[in-house]
């Protein structure tokens, strides 16, 4: 086990950092040591505050946590990340006496719950599965990230015109409700299309449904 707690490994440095927080020494050690063995950065941590207060970069990783911590305990840090906006995918420890609690943790998120002690490949497995769903996470921010910004590029009646395609409106009935003409209506949708990166008004649909998503 490293002597730093809080600090990534070396090896597989610039991708996804696995983050394991117990206050058990050897559980923490073991779980470090299998991560590392399959070529993942792994920090590790004695407690929730010592996790909290450790830099990370928003980069790409998951959570591995005990439920019972000293001080705050797992399913309060589970909860305190979920409010600050933190999507750190969590996969949570537990003993048998745990399971009650474990199960309020999945249904506030967590990808899995391990009952120790578990199996080296079920490690390996919820691990993967806390990757993909990071991956994805951060995937779809970045698509209405670009969104945002295509549509901060658009002009005021621009914005005004793709509202009301998105509704259904016809050309004929923009142009009207405007008081422009159609073919001006026509120009200022293919500008839309191509500023949004649409291929069809029905993608722009979406787009725009999306960037109404809290």
């Amino acid at each position: 086990m490293a002597d730093s707690p809080g600090l990534p490994a070396e090896d597989g440095a610039g991708g996804p950092v696995i983050h394991v927080v117990d206050d058990d020494t050897a559980v923490r050690g073991a779980v470090g040591d299998l991560l590392r063995s399959m070529g993942y950065a792994v920090a590790e941590y004695r407690s929730a505050s010592e996790f909290l207060t450790a830099e990370r970069e928003g980069e790409a990783g998951c959570l591995i946590l005990d439920v019972r911590l000293p001080g705050t305990s797992g399913l309060e840090l589970q909860e305190f990340l979920a409010r600050d906006g933190i999507s750190l995918p969590v996969i949570l420890m537990t003993g048998f006496g745990d399971i009650q609690m474990s199960v309020k943790g999945m249904k506030a998120g967590a990808v899995d719950f391990l009952t120790k002690p578990f199996r080296d490949q079920d490690m390996l497995d919820a691990v993967s599965a806390a990757l993909d769903r990071d991956a994805k996470l951060r995937l779809s921010r970045s698509e209405v990230d670009r969104l945002k910004a295509a549509w901060a590029s658009l002009k005021e009646r621009e914005r005004d015109v793709m509202q009301r395609v998105v509704a259904g409106e016809l050309t004929k009935q923009i142009a009207g409700a405007l008081g422009l003409s159609e073919v001006t209506i026509k120009v200022t949708r293919a500008a839309i299309m191509r500023k949004m990166g649409a291929g069809s008004v029905a993608e722009l649909a979406r787009m725009a449904a999306r960037l109404q998503e809290p």
